[in-house]
């Protein structure tokens, strides 16, 4: 198996497949690897098919909560640009929920999506916080589920928008925005040097 996806400890120890179908999604190519295979196993092999995007696809289902905004946030970033000066709102509020995942701070990202212009991207990292723990929002709203897979599929789509955005580079950002997911799983902050590296974030 490869070392690409080794030691991702932030991802829960079930089958990938059921965690797709949990989420409501499903890949595009076809796998050899049996239904029980886990995440790392499934992604070494659409690794090896060169399935990129499917890739990211299962990477947005396999990673937690608050390591998927992270993620997406991160990917809003690559071409909003740096914080503060280029803060949206919804994308302000979600790194804010990252840093301090509280009721309080998930109803502010939530409150943003309304507020937010038709063409700002970014809400989908509002929509994944709001969504989080698979309920509409807090209060009256936590006894509401949230769409199936909603939280999972915008910040898949959060790293898709990235991509549009680096048509110059857009192979080796693709590649990056893989490293930045699996080295979130392993615990690291997905600030990934040229080599690949990343640092660990704490809790």
């Amino acid at each position: 198996m490869s070392e690409r996806f080794a030691d991702m400890v932030k991802v829960p120890q079930v089958p990938a497949a059921r965690m797709l179908a949990d989420a409501n999604a499903r890949l595009s190519v076809e796998l050899d690897a049996p239904a029980s295979a886990a995440v790392d196993v499934v992604l070494a092999e659409l690794d090896k098919k060169e399935a990129y995007i499917d890739v990211l696809r299962l990477l947005g289902v396999a990673l937690p909560p608050r390591e998927r905004v992270w993620w997406s946030c991160l990917a809003a970033r690559d071409y909003i640009g740096k914080a503060p000066d280029n803060n949206t709102r919804a994308l302000a509020a979600s790194e804010e929920w990252v840093f301090r995942p509280t009721p309080e701070n998930r109803q502010k990202a939530g409150e943003t999506i309304d507020l937010a212009d038709p063409d700002d991207e970014t809400v989908n990292c509002a929509i994944g916080v709001l969504y989080s723990d698979g309920t509409l929002g807090t209060g009256d709203l936590a006894t509401m589920p949230a769409p199936l897979g909603a939280a999972e599929i915008v910040a898949f789509a959060m790293n898709v928008v990235a991509m549009d955005n680096h048509e110059g580079d857009f192979d080796a950002y693709l590649q990056l925005l893989i490293d930045r997911g699996v080295d979130i799983a392993r615990g690291g902050n997905g600030s990934l040097d040229r080599d690949g590296a990343g640092s660990e974030t704490e809790e």
